[in-house]
């Protein structure tokens, strides 16, 4: 007689710890991912799953701005609403929301031209990945682009501008030293919208600082702490 194999109970992590990640990436399919990235309509069903029941779904804000390209730019707040449950039946509602701005440097074409809608849906996917705590962004949030590239050939500097490289390094030892990119780099006496706008000579300055912080963790400062995963999208 075959002995039977006893059946494995699955452990649920705490939503805060860190396995939660790992646990909730198992829900999405195959066909629901994108080089790892779930698609914002797979975040929507897992969302439903591990969080409760979605009640409201909307952009709150839409803002187009005037530039000189035809593709145009739009700004979108977008909350999503659930409807969740406590352990003695009680429900309660819980509120996510989120920004994302489209443009063409930070959009590929095909979605460029619908600034408004591909700002929505990218906008929703943020919300609901912060719904999940997940530690990756929507695919609709990825963008085939060398954004600096782009930024470089339309001020005419391609050269004078930060590379990659540079942009990979900041990014990582920010990472690694649990530091803000944005506010890093913003905390000088210049203030940038992208860190794309910052020159070459320069972005060798800031690696120089992170360099610095990196032998003395105690000279950061403590408004520049807190390290997010979706700064540069």
């Amino acid at each position: 007689m075959a002995k039977q194999e006893e059946s494995k109970e699955v452990v649920v992590p705490d939503i805060n710890s860190p396995e939660w990640h790992d646990y909730a990436m198992t829900f999405f399919t195959a066909k629901e991912l994108i080089d790892g990235n779930p698609i914002v309509a797979g975040l929507r069903r897992v969302s439903e799953v591990l969080i409760g029941e979605i009640i409201s779904s909307k952009p709150t804000s839409v803002v187009h701005a005037e530039n000189n390209s035809p593709i145009g730019r739009a700004t979108v707040v977008y909350e999503v609403q659930f409807l969740c449950k406590r352990h003695n039946g009680d429900e309660y509602i819980k509120t996510y929301a989120d920004t994302a701005e489209v443009w063409e440097g930070n959009t590929d074409d095909l979605f460029a031209v619908h600034a408004a809608a591909t700002a929505s849906t990218r906008a929703e996917g943020r919300a609901l990945r912060k719904a999940l705590k997940l530690r990756v962004v929507a695919a609709e949030e990825l963008c085939k682009k060398d954004v600096s590239k782009f930024l470089g050939e339309q001020s005419g500097q391609k050269e004078d501008r930060i590379n990659n490289d540079q942009v990979n390094f900041i990014d990582a030892r920010c990472r690694k030293l649990d530091i803000n990119v944005v506010s890093f780099i913003n905390s000088g006496e210049k203030e940038y919208k992208s860190v794309y706008e910052v020159k070459k000579e320069t972005a060798a300055k800031m690696i120089k600082e992170l360099n610095k912080l990196s032998n003395n963790s105690e000279l950061i400062n403590p408004a520049i702490k807190g390290y997010q995963e979706d700064w540069n999208t």
